[in-house]
């Protein structure tokens, strides 16, 4: 009689076989390579579903005898066959399964041939979900899908990855929590946090939010609000000595500094504003405890200098001093530059020499230290030129900007100690890794769904995908699989016989 795993095997060889006959006859008919190509793909999927079928059989239904000791526990074998489907990015198998427990009706408490496969909770195999995800942290689900179908030639719902991101993602917050202290590239280098906010589009919750304005929307009306994401950043870089002048071709005069120092081991991480229960935890309660958490990893002996990057909202530097002391607060030398524009453009002319003047001019002021000197300056010219209405307004913005942020605009110290002044890291985490993914074209989320895109796009931007992969699935199958030891250990040597 010939056995399940030997008839795969049989098939499998025949796939081959026709593989070769198809080359053959494509070399005697002239085929263009393409569609050569195209065939071949099609058999090896059929050749990895027949293969991965006689591995299966080959295992066995998982029959470990008659009874099982487990947790005290006399098990008995149940009757029957169970069947579980299992998709891979073969394709599908229905894999028939041993069960032990009490009796039928009761919770299957050991199934030796799941544990052995370490086969996931999802019906869909961990390399399945593995490709699934890598796609929709990058792109929409819908297209994500699409990919899917042309590679695989399977169909996904949207649902079914959106509820598969999901699950996955509820991992993230314990493999942020458990990263290893990166490598050091030098003793000296400096830690950098940094942190902004970004919205997010969501879907229009009637409860919260009521109906939907109906019609043409008026002043300051939206059909859907935005949620705000908590981004942070955090990285080491060596120091950097630099003199104002430096800054100012850089930033004024696009002369690139070449010698500039790389940030190394950079983490991303974006945290929406939540609702767990009855309270609602905001997305800064989750990034600053990361911040102190990476903190601690990177320097457990608290010899490193720390700085942190940030404009000019006051809520984050408030909660960044209640949690660090010896922090170094840096205002972000781009906002300030912002500011000088909008300034030098209520005196000159957008895009003119002298408005361009104007801003190198105070800029290395400030970069020199001189905040007083520049906002008094401010001050008389607005009053000498006699600036009314609305430029005026926006001035006085501009400097009652750089006075309450004038303690953290000490550039000259910060440039001596070779501190970074920018926070190009956050801005561009901003872009990539909220913007790019949640604001394409139509999109609007519900937190659940929008929080796990966040977390698994943050992986994938920090280059710990296959790490994350390896730590999720063996979380899982210790989770799903306590038994395993046991399994293992009972496990026939040369296989239990096929179904």
């Amino acid at each position: 009689m010939i056995l399940m795993k030997e008839m795969d095997i049989l098939k499998a060889k025949s796939e081959f076989d026709e593989m070769v006959a198809m080359i053959e006859k494509a070399v005697v008919e002239g085929q263009r390579i393409d569609l050569v190509e195209q065939d071949l793909w099609d058999r090896l999927l059929r050749l990895g579903l027949a293969m991965l079928k006689g591995f299966v059989n080959a295992q066995g239904p998982g029959d470990l005898g008659a009874t099982l000791e487990y947790e005290g526990q006399k098990l008995n074998r149940l009757e029957e066959l169970y069947y579980r489907r299992y998709v891979s990015i073969f394709g599908e198998l229905l894999i028939g399964r041993i069960a032990y427990g009490t009796r039928p009706t009761q919770q299957l408490q050991v199934i030796p041939l799941d544990s052995r496969l370490g086969l996931p909770d999802s019906e869909f195999s961990n390399l399945l979900q593995d490709w699934d995800q890598s796609l929709c942290v990058q792109g929409s689900y819908s297209e994500s899908s699409k990919t899917i179908h042309r590679i695989l030639g399977m169909r996904q719902n949207v649902g079914s990855l959106e509820t598969m991101s999901q699950k996955m993602a509820q991992e993230a917050p314990e493999f942020f929590a458990e990263q290893p202290a990166p490598t050091l590239a030098s003793e000296d280098s400096i830690i950098v946090l940094t942190a902004d906010h970004k919205g997010v589009v969501m879907r229009r919750d009637v409860k919260e939010d009521g109906p939907a304005p109906k019609g043409r929307l008026g002043k300051g009306q939206k059909r859907n609000k935005k949620k705000m994401a908590c981004v942070g950043g955090v990285y080491d870089v060596a120091p950097f000595v630099r003199t104002a002048e430096d800054v100012v071709d850089e930033l004024m005069r696009e002369k690139k500094q070449s010698e500039r120092p790389k940030p190394q081991n950079k983490h991303l991480r974006a945290e929406l504003t939540q609702r767990f229960e009855d309270e609602q935890i905001k997305g800064t309660e989750f990034i600053f405890p990361w911040f102190a958490q990476e903190v601690g990893t990177r320097d457990p002996e608290g010899r490193r200098q720390v700085v942190c990057i940030m404009d000019g909202e006051a809520k984050l530097w408030r909660i960044l001093k209640s949690m660090f002391v010896n922090v170094i607060c840096i205002l972000d030398i781009f906002h300030v530059l912002e500011r000088l524009w909008t300034v030098a453009h209520c005196f000159y002319p957008e895009g003119s020499d002298e408005a361009k003047e104007f801003v190198a001019i105070r800029l290395q002021r400030l970069l020199e230290g001189k905040v007083g000197y520049v906002i008094g300056g401010i001050r008389q010219m607005a009053t000498k030129s006699g600036l009314k209405g609305k430029k005026l307004e926006k001035l006085l913005k501009a400097v009652t900007y750089f006075e309450n942020h004038r303690r953290f605009m000490k550039y000259d110290e910060y440039l001596a100690a070779g501190y970074p002044i920018g926070s190009g890291v956050v801005e561009g985490a901003c872009r990539h890794l909220v913007k790019d993914r949640m604001e394409q074209s139509g999109m609007r989320w519900r937190i659940p769904g929008a929080q796990a895109i966040l977390h698994l796009r943050a992986i994938h931007l920090n280059g710990d995908w296959e790490r994350f992969q390896e730590y999720r699935i063996e979380k899982e199958c210790r989770q799903l699989y306590p038994y395993q030891d046991l399994v293992n250990a009972q496990w026939p040597q040369e296989g239990a016989k096929a179904a």
